[in-house]
């Protein structure tokens, strides 16, 4: 709460203060201190329902870790307001091609 307080004052009122925690208790504490985001990070799915009933729209709620094509579907119907896919980025195939020019 200290942090995020402490963030505002130092951003002013043009940023968007985000904020991570991985337990429902600190979503309680985040809470307090009134961030816009609050990343649920590697929450099960009864804990993201938890999260969504608790937060009651006063911050955006981002649900990630352990999302993929099968738990996507899951994870949006828990009312969650963005889903982030990590996946997209450090499991993405590399792709081996030249240029080679013999001219």
């Amino acid at each position: 709460a200290k942090a995020v307080a402490a963030a505002k004052t130092a951003a002013g009122h043009m940023a968007v203060i985000s904020v991570e925690v991985d337990t429902l208790a600190q979503l309680d504490e985040a809470l307090t201190a009134a961030p816009h985001v609050v990343l649920l990070d590697n929450f099960s799915l009864d804990d993201l329902k938890a999260a969504v009933a608790a937060a009651k729209g006063r911050a955006v709620l981002e649900a990630s870790g352990g999302v993929n094509l099968e738990t996507v579907r899951a994870i949006a119907e828990t009312g969650v307001d963005v889903i982030s896919v990590g996946a997209l980025t450090h499991s993405a195939v590399a792709v081996d091609f030249g240029l080679d020019f013999t001219g």
